[in-house]
């Protein structure tokens, strides 16, 4: 079997990107969860650019690693520079890393206007450059940017380039799209050319701004690339990066070469979502493979396929990239989704009517503004409502939520809510930094008392969407709440014309959903069950004065 390399830039070019700055300890933390995952060369950064870059070579080899080598980026020496005397150059020597890449100009527009010197010292900059490298004992990657936009321009230039880091004895030389802008027939054809040129072992490297980079990184591959240079999750400057999660799937699945081992391939998901934490991101839920939406299923029609046969409209199996298949439930939904959800959630559910009056409800609730793909903790209680007739575990009697402010000062909020639970009234109050806030804590201050077990809730996430802007101050809002036992997360929606409504449908949700796990549910009475779902999405719609005095 083919083995391709995988070379991470993910530290270097990966942290260009805007919003990305990884900490020391970040870098650190990713080398180790990079080399766990089986990738060949992990690029740590230009240590002759800044210090935390140097402070990372320093560190680096503290660490065991299993399989990676570490690898220091820099260029070509300054034409003002003899080769012993570059900055650059000593540098990267004294990153003592077994692995150096060094990037040189191919592109004749570069070297006239960037560097401002003639074609022919360009080639000695690249000459001896690798050569000085190679005298040092270094495992010497020559990356040859902007080639593709300078085979288009000058080819004969271009890969007389490329003829000079092989002469000087690079290891590897990687075929760089710098601007990301070439399609992929074009990879494949000016790839061949260069593979025929030069014997030296050949890498691509790509960026995303046409939206090609797995695509040409791939492509290269099939044309001989031995090694594929990205980033995880496609991390980069301007568009990014080939994003390594889908090229190594793709070697691995597609194409039946090695890149990281099947073995490795579990990890993948998990991977991905770690980095994203890192760079402080929100993982992307439309990345392909690891991505939250990459196996989810909406449409009624695909999810009754799904049942019968995954590969109906799955691609691959997601256990196998460590991800999982999911199944929304919303408007779209058929009796397929109920069903599915139910039974991945352990709900019972009579197949032959149930179903049908759970749909129904969530298109009526859907039209009105609920979503619940984020909210699958308030699908529960919904669906245990209409299914089985379940009641909640405390009754409200009403609340009062005040703001106050006084001058410049800063505005309190307090909130006096009065329930009931078994028959026994408790009335409670509780300040808050703001209104949502000081009702969440007198909510569970005041059923603290029945239920132990709600100390252990916390509010995690909180967000507001306007579903009409159009209708200024009075516009529908959707409330999505995210809570947390430190065991599991589970999330619950609100929608209202008001706000705090919203957010207290939300909140009850959360609490209703940790108590059902707690004590388990509590059925109506036959008197109550008729008629219960309707009358919760009709006390949802009324305006939050005639509810709550």
């Amino acid at each position: 079997m083919r083995k391709i390399q995988i070379y991470d830039t993910t530290l270097r070019d990966g942290s260009q990107g805007e919003n990305i700055s990884f900490s020391l300890e970040d870098k650190l933390h990713i080398v180790r969860k990079l080399d766990d995952l089986g990738v060949d060369y992990i690029e740590g950064g230009w240590p002759g650019s800044n210090a935390k870059d140097l402070e990372l070579f320093r560190r680096v080899h503290e660490l065991t690693l299993n399989h990676a080598r570490v690898a220091a980026f820099g260029s070509t020496r300054h034409p003002r520079y003899k080769v012993e005397d570059d900055p650059n150059l000593k540098s990267l020597v004294e990153a003592h890393t077994p692995v150096v890449t060094i990037f040189g100009k191919s592109w004749d527009l570069h070297v006239r206007t960037a560097l401002g010197i003639a074609l022919e010292e360009n080639l000695d900059l690249i000459r001896e450059s690798v050569a000085f490298l190679k005298s040092c004992g270094k495992e010497v990657i020559y990356d040859a940017e902007h080639f593709f936009d300078g085979f288009k321009a000058d080819e004969e230039y271009a890969l007389s380039t490329l003829k000079a880091a092989e002469e000087a004895g690079a290891d590897t030389i990687v075929l760089c799209d710098t601007n990301g802008g070439t399609l992929p027939s074009d990879i494949r054809e000016r790839f061949l050319r260069a593979a025929a040129q030069v014997r030296t072992p050949l890498g691509i490297h790509t960026h995303n701004d046409s939206e090609m980079a797995v695509a040409n990184s791939i492509v290269a591959v099939q044309a001989g690339a031995m090694q594929v240079q990205g980033t995880i999750n496609g991390y980069g400057e301007r568009c990014g990066n080939a994003n390594l999660c889908s090229v190594i799937a793709n070697i691995e699945l597609k194409l039946g070469m090695r890149a990281i081992g099947r073995e490795n391939l579990k990890r993948l998901t998990e991977v991905s979502h770690y980095i994203s934490e890192l760079a402080n991101l929100p993982p992307r839920q439309d990345l392909p493979y690891v991505g939250k939406s990459a196996f989810a299923h909406k449409g009624g029609i695909h999810v009754s396929a799904v049942m019968k046969e995954t590969a109906a409209y799955e691609h691959i199996d997601p256990e196998v990239v460590g991800n999982a298949r999911r199944v929304l439930v919303s408007e779209l939904s058929g009796k397929s989704n109920i069903l599915y959800k139910a039974a991945e959630r352990g709900l019972k559910i009579d197949k032959s009517s149930a179903a049908k009056v759970v749909v129904d409800k969530l298109k009526e609730m859907e039209h009105y503004g609920y979503q619940f793909e984020g909210a699958e903790a308030s699908f529960e209680v919904l669906f245990d409502r209409l299914v089985h007739g379940t009641r909640d575990l405390f009754e409200l009697d009403g609340f009062r939520v005040i703001t106050e402010k006084r001058g410049a000062s800063e505005s309190t909020s307090e909130a006096v809510i009065k329930l009931r639970v078994d028959g026994k009234e408790e009335h409670t109050a509780s300040e808050g930094e703001g209104p949502v806030s000081a009702l969440d804590r007198a909510l569970r201050k005041s059923l603290t008392t029945f239920f132990p077990c709600i100390r252990d809730i916390r509010l995690t996430d909180y967000k507001v969407r306007v579903l009409n802007p159009e209708g200024g101050t009075d516009a529908k809002v959707r409330v999505l709440i995210e809570s947390s036992d430190g065991k599991e997360s589970w999330g619950t929606v609100g929608v209202s014309e008001n706000l705090i409504e919203a957010s207290w449908q939300a909140l009850v949700d959360s609490i209703t959903y940790k108590l059902k796990k707690e004590y388990g549910p509590r059925s109506q009475s036959a008197g109550e069950e008729s008629g219960a779902a309707d009358k919760q999405l009709a006390v949802r719609k009324e305006p939050v004065e005639s509810q709550h005095s």
